[in-house]
């Protein structure tokens, strides 16, 4: 029964990341990280005898006890993956903002440059009736 409810979860959850993937709402290069983690937890639940051959290779008694240490791994390298994201996305989004405040202050000097100064005339020219 643990081997049918655990197989329903991962095809659910590679289903869940598809159908995200489908609309756009994942990237490709996270989409793949997950169909790994789902494809390996479906070999897992079909065959816990892996794990257990696993563990005995390591020397790991209790089996649950490597997947935990492999979760947990595995989530140390998913945070600073995401964390090395982020740290590249607030290094773009500053240079973006001096960027653009650079080009608004460009932007300034032409406009005052562009503005009829007193004493030059007030005559715009020719107009079209």
């Amino acid at each position: 029964m643990s081997l049918l409810m655990g197989s329903i979860v991962v095809v659910a959850i590679l289903f869940f990341v598809f159908e995200m993937l489908r609309r756009q709402k994942l990237r490709e290069k996270y989409a793949v990280l997950w169909i790994v983690i789902g494809i390996g937890t479906l070999l897992l639940s079909a065959f816990p005898s892996l794990l257990e051959k696993a563990s005995g290779l390591i020397g790991i008694q209790v089996p649950a006890n490597l997947l935990f240490i492999m979760t947990l791994i595995l989530l140390v390298g998913v945070c600073l993956h995401l964390s090395r994201e982020q740290s590249q996305a607030e290094d773009e989004v500053r240079i973006l903002c001096e960027e653009l405040a650079l080009l608004r202050a460009d932007l300034a000097d032409i406009r005052s440059q562009l503005e009829v100064k007193p004493g030059q005339g007030s005559d715009p020219g020719p107009q079209n009736p």
